[in-house]
């Protein structure tokens, strides 16, 4: 099976919710209001709830109290609330997956992980907007739970690969593509924003000269989210090339408060998006 068939398969599977559709419709029509989006994501408490939870949490560091919808949408604007709500479906339509909860935590943390590590190095290298690279991070892996739901077999021979060896090398003997490729396949069936499956399918492009600057951060942020995760044994640079790092601006201090950042904030965002792994802490 190819990327594109198992995204296929996903589709079915693995569906966005009604308020994340008419939210999408709303935010493409240009005639829309804040009060018009506002009115939709209220009807979903836990929606809601989630999108008021973020806006008053850390990560954004908003000095006032954000209470009502209405305000969030002014406040962050429509773009990044829509990334919030993405980041929000995204994780409700994947509560369906045939996987142990343990997995879930792992896979979902670490997620967060690159989410907290890209932010962090979009603001520190001050990309516009940087706080909507988040949801690139909380996106970027999806392709292992499609390949985890259709072929689990194969998502154990992903993981039993040499241990020095990444991941997305081994993914590709195994699979014949990447999880990042799959993934992409999946948000673009979905009809989400080119802005956002353009990084994630280039998000293992080793050529920065043939990708935009949101790929070449999750680049970076993956591979650091990688080497603490999973390949301690080597060092940053070695998942990482100096050059890159350079030609972004990304020195060994940053990298440092980059780590420093993502172990502060992955409990408060984790206890969000996804309570149940907070009890592992």
């Amino acid at each position: 099976m190819t990327a594109i068939e198992y995204a296929n398969k996903a589709g079915d599977i693995f569906v966005l919710s009604d308020s994340f559709i008419r939210i999408k419709e709303l935010i493409d029509d240009e005639s829309s209001t804040i009060d018009d989006i506002s009115d939709v994501i209220i009807i979903d408490p836990a929606l809601a709830g989630t999108i008021l939870k973020l806006a008053n949490s850390s990560f954004f560091n908003y000095p006032g109290k954000i209470d009502t919808i209405s305000k969030a949408v002014l406040v962050l604007g429509i773009t990044e609330v829509y990334n919030l709500v993405i980041a929000y479906s995204t994780r409700q339509a994947f509560k369906s997956i045939n996987a142990e909860q343990e997995y879930l935590d792992d896979f979902w943390e670490r997620s967060v992980d690159c989410a907290l590590l890209i932010k962090f190095f979009g603001c520190g290298l001050h990309v516009p907007n940087a706080e909507r690279l988040f949801v690139l991070g909380i996106l970027h892996n999806l392709g292992e739970l499609i390949v985890k739901q259709i072929s689990p077999e194969k998502i154990i021979e992903c993981q039993n690969g040499e241990s020095s060896c990444l991941p997305w090398n081994i993914q590709r003997e195994v699979l014949g593509f990447t999880f990042a490729e799959c993934g992409a396949e999946l948000l673009k069936l979905w009809q989400l924003p080119y802005s956002l499956v353009s990084p994630i399918r280039n998000q293992d492009e080793e050529d920065f000269s043939l990708i935009n600057t949101e790929a070449q951060l999750l680049y970076i942020a993956k591979r650091i989210m990688t080497q603490q995760r999973f390949i301690k044994s080597k060092s940053q640079h070695q998942l990482v090339d100096e050059l890159h790092l350079t030609s972004l601006g990304v020195d060994e201090e940053m990298l440092g408060m980059a780590v420093d950042f993502c172990d502060l904030e992955r409990l408060s965002i984790l206890s969000i998006l996804n309570p149940a792994a907070v009890t592992i802490y």
